[in-house]
């Protein structure tokens, strides 16, 4: 990590608040990579048992990343669940996320339920963020996914969210690079600003629904196994191109055409954003791979000149905009997401009060 985080703070042996945080809040706490398979036996054996008489005892994302990917495979060979596997498609999907998500679900034998977003709203509303000029561009993705995610759970009375979420390449990654998707508020003003259509069928979350609804009413409870095990994304790239003929589609999250031009294009050229360094930075931590291996990947080309340029065509007609626009917008000066209206100060006392529930809970 680096100054590109305007938030970064080193100590005096040159180690950053982001490692230190690690080691002191998630290491043994909320992550236990040395586990010896106790917590998440325990774990499972909760989900077995809460989702008896049940069609699914469980629920899991699939995008056709490294993650969900590998997830699928644990969570039905290796610890015998019954999921039901959910892909939100907005649009974006690549060929290769789709082969991806086709194999896992023929391979191992899972259900799919997959939910397609009307285009032209996702259309209008990535359209309003691109021109609204914010960092996190990937908002019209995520916030419609965990939307209809929790939404279908909770309406099939599962209680288990399964998620691919994990330390091992996420543990690392600056505030300051991004905003909550989960922002139902944030999202509507931004597109009352630039958007040209209602959003009609769109689905969103309130922070009543987030935060109070799906975890306090429904009992809907998020599990990550892959923080509860040793998990190594290099390995698991291996493992499920050897076990589901998956395919590679390159660095992380770039299954979505549009998250591969955005994070390797619009953050680094309009706001200084590598997520490279972050994702990196954690697989270091983890102790995947070494501060070397991570810096020589660094050095590594961050876009393709030639697949920018036919991302980036595919980009304007898919949006509807013209080049001018589209140049227009990238050298804009960069715009903070606290411009719009925003839920900001509910997730401040969610985060103060989120301590005290967790001890009167146990």
């Amino acid at each position: 990590m680096d100054t590109s985080d305007p938030e970064i703070t080193f100590d005096s042996s040159g180690i950053c608040h982001h490692c230190r945080r690690v080691r002191e809040q998630y290491l043994g706490k909320r992550w236990f990579p040395k586990d010896d398979g106790k917590r998440l036996n325990a774990i499972v054996e909760r989900i077995k048992a809460d989702g008896k008489g049940l069609e699914y005892d469980c629920v899991i994302g699939l995008s056709g990343g490294v993650d969900s990917s590998y997830l699928a495979y644990v969570v039905v060979k290796d610890l015998g669940l019954r999921p039901l596997a959910i892909h939100v498609d907005a649009g974006w999907n690549s060929e290769i996320a789709v082969h991806n998500i086709e194999q896992i679900v023929r391979k191992l034998d899972i259900d799919l339920y997959t939910e397609v977003v009307d285009w032209e709203e996702v259309q209008d509303l990535q359209r309003a963020y691109f021109r609204a000029g914010v960092a996190n561009q990937d908002v019209p993705q995520d916030h419609v996914f965990f939307a209809v995610l929790y939404r279908l759970t909770a309406a099939k009375k599962i209680s288990y969210f399964l998620s691919g979420g994990n330390m091992a390449t996420e543990s690392i990654l600056p505030t300051a690079w991004g905003y909550n998707a989960s922002d139902a508020i944030n999202l509507n003003a931004i597109h009352k600003a630039y958007g040209e259509r209602r959003l009609r069928t769109y689905q969103r979350m309130s922070f009543f629904e987030n935060y109070v609804l799906y975890p306090y009413v429904h009992k809907l409870k998020r599990i990550r196994p892959l923080d509860y095990m040793h998990y190594d994304r290099d390995e698991a790239i291996a493992f499920i191109e050897r076990e589901l003929a998956w395919k590679n589609y390159g660095d992380k999250h770039h299954e979505s055409r549009w998250t591969r031009w955005f994070q390797a294009h619009y953050l680094p050229t309009k706001f200084g954003f590598d997520k490279r360094r972050a994702h990196l930075a954690s697989m270091v931590v983890a102790g995947a791979i070494t501060r070397e291996e991570a810096l020589a990947r660094m050095a590594e080309p961050l876009y393709d000149p030639h697949q920018r340029a036919v991302d980036e065509d595919f980009i304007i007609k898919k949006l509807a905009i013209s080049e001018n626009e589209f140049r227009s917008i990238i050298a804009a000066p960069p715009r903070h997401y606290s411009e719009f209206a925003n839920m900001e100060w509910l997730n401040q006392v969610k985060n103060r009060v989120k301590p005290l529930v967790r001890a009167l809970r146990g």
